[in-house]
């Protein structure tokens, strides 16, 4: 009898003679509050990853076009330049441009040396939802 008292136990029984099936209540919530934790986790990182794939772009669209738009400025007599805004069309649309110019002095160009035209380029995605600012500096010779 002692033996069989034993393989009972080996066997996962009680002494009552019912079998240990299941999980408890407790390690259940621990089980979920550690999925909860990591998916959370989970989450913030597809937002922000979701969020850099956007800036991204729009960082490098808007690098290109204000490239392209100073290469069109420079076909532009300077002296001529004035503040002016734009669009890009339906090759990239929501896409806008302003420039905005000033002659500026500079305290290491002698007096009678060339004035400084400060260009100030910003393109813009969504009306300003992105902002992409870009300023240069040009030679204006009389």
């Amino acid at each position: 009898m002692a033996s069989g008292n034993k393989q009972h136990r080996r066997c996962g029984l009680t002494r009552k003679g019912s079998a240990e099936n299941g999980f408890t209540l407790m390690e259940v919530m621990v089980a979920l509050s550690v999925v909860a934790i990591a998916l959370t986790a989970i989450y913030r990182m597809h937002t922000q990853t979701l969020f850099m794939d956007a800036r991204g772009r729009f960082d490098t669209v808007a690098t290109m076009l204000a490239r392209q738009k100073l290469s069109d400025l420079d076909t532009i007599d300077l002296a001529d330049l004035t503040s002016d805004s734009g669009d890009f069309g339906n090759a990239h649309p929501g896409y806008a441009w302003r420039v905005q110019s000033e002659e500026v002095s500079s305290d290491l160009l002698k007096e009678d040396g060339p004035t400084l035209k400060r260009i100030a380029l910003t393109i813009s995605f969504n009306g300003e939802e992105s902002l992409f600012n870009l300023t240069t500096y040009r030679h204006l010779y009389e």
